[in-house]
């Protein structure tokens, strides 16, 4: 039997899970309120939260498992990518309790830990899959050939598709975070009322920044004509914003599927909670016969249980780290 604590604080949301051999025992996230009031995560407030938070997280995690710490086999935590002075609290809580309980260390990869939560639950995908993995920081379409074994075919040139959300919800005055908003407005909308371009990017890469400009202007226009502009065009202009992000999404993963031949489609990361993500992805792959993935929404943020389950296919192969290791703001898949 193997026992793996995992430990996630990549950006704010400090997390700890206990796998037991691959099967999710616990789950525990503490959210941070504190960056709603600044309309985005502030790195600095970031980390001190987390140092609040990690201590009480792992206990609950522990309790939650119904285990003893002294049962930990190894400790499996996020190295990167994220931000570094919140992945530092992770890296170096899960360093003191390796060391202390005398357990391995397991750096994780927070990218890949996204695409292995499809392994936490039933049904899994075959390898190899594709896999659009779409948070704040990162859009990209990875060719999955095993746990660990990745290929990245195509991924954003500037902004993130969940940015896009959040500074577009910044432009409808809404407050942080914003994409979980412009989802619900968008699920009362008419995603045809407002034409948004679709942008030309060679290849299988993404672009953003294009389409959020054309969105301020719209909105700059409109306001000057009617100041009530928003309040009145918020489900629509919500509907009209996710419906072309998403269009944009699938019209590439689509793109990849072609290429490539696969039949195995995933998302993962934050932003494959957005429903019209999910719907759109469900009808496409009835359209193309495709066996779709989705996880579980509390498996789509951030959290420890994606770092446990990859953590416990590396405990696996006996890939361990030293004490030496530090954390990484930037990482590849």
């Amino acid at each position: 039997m193997a026992i793996i604590l995992g430990i996630e604080s990549s950006c704010d949301e400090t997390s700890a899970s206990i796998c037991i051999d691959g099967e999710i025992k616990s789950n525990i996230i503490a959210s941070q309120a504190i960056h709603a009031k600044y309309g985005g995560v502030v790195p600095e407030l970031a980390s001190r939260a987390h140092q609040q938070n990690i201590i009480p997280t792992v206990d609950q995690a522990i309790a939650a498992a119904k285990i003893h710490k002294n049962e930990i086999d190894a400790v499996a935590f996020t190295r990167g990518p994220g931000l570094l002075g919140a992945l530092l609290v992770g890296t170096s809580f899960a360093k003191s309790f390796a060391l202390a309980m005398n357990v391995p260390l397991i750096d994780v990869n927070h990218m890949q830990a996204h695409i292995l939560a499809h392994f936490i639950d039933n049904p899994k995908p075959n390898f190899p899959f594709l896999c659009l993995t779409v948070s704040g920081g990162h859009t990209q379409i990875v060719l999955v050939k095993d746990y660990f074994e990745m290929e990245l075919l195509g991924e954003t040139l500037d902004d993130a598709a969940g940015e896009a959300f959040d500074k577009t919800a910044k432009i409808l005055d809404l407050p942080y975070p914003g994409g979980p908003l412009i989802d619900k407005h968008a699920q009362n909308g008419n995603p045809d009322t407002f034409k948004l371009p679709e942008p030309q990017i060679p290849d299988l890469n993404f672009s953003f920044s294009g389409l959020k400009t054309a969105i301020l202007y719209l909105v700059q226009a409109e306001v000057k004509k009617n100041p009530n502009f928003l309040n009145e065009q918020m489900d629509d202009l919500c509907a009209s914003v996710q419906s072309r992000i998403v269009s944009i999404l699938l019209n590439k993963l689509k793109k990849a599927a072609k290429q490539t031949g696969v039949k195995d489609i995933a998302i993962a990361g934050g932003v494959s909670a957005n429903s019209g993500l999910r719907n759109g992805l469900i009808e496409m792959g009835k359209k193309y016969k495709w066996n779709v993935f989705i996880p579980k929404f509390e498996y789509c943020t951030d959290n420890a249980a994606m770092i446990a389950i990859a953590g416990y296919q590396k405990y696996l192969k006996q890939d361990f780290i030293g004490q030496e290791i530090g954390p990484l703001a930037r990482l590849g898949v």
